[in-house]
């Protein structure tokens, strides 16, 4: 049941319970477990708008973290009899493994259109609908924003090459990798690292990770990314991080009708007039009026003209996905980001 009252039904799977949330799209084909496994997540019932989902059945070795992290999953068809010689278990006993709930044979494109149409809405699953002003008044009562984020713990990621202190807001496991994978000496520090410890570190730029969106838990981050800034420590900042980096350069941040969430979106890098496929995960943007004064747009999105990446003078910010283990062409940020560092701007 979404909060304007529209009802649809399903069959309960995983670990059904009776869950408010709010929700969200997915256009993925693949990557489930990739998408469970990611902390940005957190908070979301996740629709999927591929009618098959599970059919590969479930390899840990993808997971992007120890646990999962949206508060459902809502597809069209769970696959129980899945076919790859690297599935380890089906996607319902992954859901049942970390107690996650599912609705399955949902009309997932109805809802989808609904939610394109009007916007994004918080929702509860339920098996008893006989009361549907009690479930209103739970689902009013839901507040994204209230939920609080786990820290992250530090370690040494990588100890080769150019020395980065990465910030983790609750990053995907790979985020990490692949800045070690491109040649960076990676240290993470959680996400209550203060900007006098990482500029003692040693560190020669900063990475600042995606995340959830829940800027009520990330307020304190804004100030230490300005100090950092202030600095003159060069950043590289991807998600939840390029809204943060906004907001501490004076930038302005909006809610976005139902966001960005999948594999194949267009970004244009405006200067060099090229279109990259990117994948993101995001309900807000930083407004085409509300750039910071001392930032220029890197990149928008060609299919409605968001900002997707601001350059600052000694950093670059995008919000899209730019993993090099995604077998993304946009790897060049991460030179791009080396050359920042190396030139000292």
């Amino acid at each position: 049941m979404l909060e304007d009252g529209s009802v649809y039904a399903g069959t309960a799977a995983g670990k059904f319970k009776e869950t408010v949330f709010e929700t969200v799209f997915n256009t993925s084909m693949t990557g489930y477990v990739e998408l469970l496994s990611d902390p940005s997540n957190k908070g979301l019932g996740v629709i999927m708008t591929y009618p098959l989902i599970g059919n590969y059945g479930v390899c840990l070795e993808d997971m992007e973290s120890d646990k999962l992290y949206p508060s459902a999953l809502l597809v069209h068809e769970l696959c129980d009899t899945p076919s790859n010689f690297r599935c380890e278990m089906t996607l319902e006993d992954y859901l049942n493994k970390y107690d996650i709930p599912c609705v399955t044979d949902l009309d997932t494109r109805e809802i989808v259109m609904n939610i394109r149409d009007n916007g994004t809405m918080r929702a509860i699953i339920t098996d008893d609908i006989s009361d549907k002003d009690a479930l209103m008044a739970k689902i009013k009562a839901f507040d994204s924003q209230a939920l609080t984020v786990e820290r992250a713990n530090e370690e040494v990621v990588s100890t080769e090459g150019i020395s980065v202190a990465f910030i983790d807001l609750g990053a995907r496991k790979s985020s990490a990798k692949s800045f070690a994978d491109k040649g960076f000496a990676v240290t993470k520090y959680s996400a209550d690292v203060t900007a006098e410890e990482i500029l003692n570190s040693g560190a020669k730029g900063v990475v600042i990770s995606n995340g959830p969106e829940i800027f009520t838990a990330f307020q304190s981050v804004v100030a230490e990314i300005k100090k950092i800034m202030d600095a003159g420590m060069p950043v590289f900042a991807i998600g939840l991080g390029h809204q943060l980096v906004a907001l501490a350069n004076g930038g302005k941040v909006e809610k976005m009708l139902y966001g960005h969430r999948g594999a194949n979106l267009p970004v244009k890098f405006t200067a060099a007039d090229e279109t990259y496929i990117t994948t993101h995960n995001h309900g807000y943007t930083v407004t085409e009026n509300g750039i910071p004064q001392n930032a220029e747009t890197l990149c928008v999105n060609v299919n409605d003209g968001t900002v997707e990446g601001l350059k600052y003078e000694k950093a670059i910010t995008v919000q899209f996905i730019p993993d090099t283990a995604r077998g993304h062409n946009t790897s060049f940020l991460y030179n791009d980001f080396a050359k920042m560092i190396k030139e000292g701007k």
